[in-house]
């Protein structure tokens, strides 16, 4: 089982992190004004992001304009009850949201990761009990020799560092190459992802009774998350809950 593993950088790197610093000084990813490290916000842009907080509904994690009681859910999970169990994400995707992780994904900046896993972390803290296992999102394997990355890997790898718990990041492929879903509409983005994803054969034991948190960046339809979470429940897992960095409202 691959496992992903987040721990304190070493003192090269902590030299290497310095002499970059000193030749090109960080900058806000958003407003682009100077702050004490490449993975941060200014204060405004960071008072900007709107936290989700209680209450929310309890399925899908969206925020109510005021507590509406013990065991109320919202509209959308009454009419369409999803196949995981619980979504939290940690802020809405508006202001400055949709800016950070767009330069996260293209514009290379993969240290934004650490910010976000940390609060993600600290949103989903609920779902990520002791005996969860955190499964990324994948990448097609074209997108991520483009990438070079997966960002929702990275995001669960800070994330399960700060929770302290473990990330397998070859559980779930992406197998079928699909259209980015950015611009389709919630029909068009179900019928996108239908039967994009399957869990490896040899990985099958790893998940079996497993209770799981799928990790990814945004939440906008759920249709990835719907697909992804369909497929590892085929296979064997107990239980899924997903936990993003974003989510639109609604």
């Amino acid at each position: 089982m691959a496992l992903v593993q987040s721990g304190p950088p070493g003192s090269v790197s902590r030299l290497a992190a310095g002499l970059v610093d000193f030749l090109m000084p960080p900058v806000c990813p958003v407003c682009r004004r100077a702050v004490a490290s490449a993975d941060a916000l200014c204060a405004g842009c960071w008072s900007q992001l709107r936290f989700i907080a209680a209450p929310l509904c309890p399925v899908y994690g969206t925020p109510f304009q005021h507590a509406l009681g013990e065991g109320a859910v919202s509209a959308a999970a009454m009419a369409d009850p999803p196949p995981f169990g619980r979504a939290r994400a940690a802020v809405l995707y508006d202001g400055p949201a949709p800016v950070l992780v767009r330069a996260m994904k293209y514009r290379d900046h993969p240290e934004l990761a650490r910010m976000m896993g940390r609060a993600m972390a600290q949103a989903g803290r609920e779902l990520l009990t002791a005996d969860v296992l955190l499964v990324p999102v994948p990448l097609h394997r074209f997108r991520l020799w483009r990438r070079r990355f997966n960002q929702s890997a990275l995001l669960a790898a800070e994330a399960g560092a700060a929770a302290g718990l473990p990330v397998v990041c070859d559980v779930l492929a992406r197998v079928r190459r699909t259209r980015q879903q950015v611009g389709l509409s919630a029909a068009q983005r179900a019928k996108n992802v239908e039967g994009a994803f399957r869990v490896c054969e040899e990985r099958r034991a790893a998940i079996g009774g497993r209770h799981l948190v799928l990790v990814d960046d945004v939440y906008t339809s759920g249709a990835t998350v719907k697909a992804a979470t369909r497929a590892l429940l085929r296979a064997g897992a107990a239980s899924v809950d997903v936990l993003t960095f974003a989510r639109v409202a609604g």
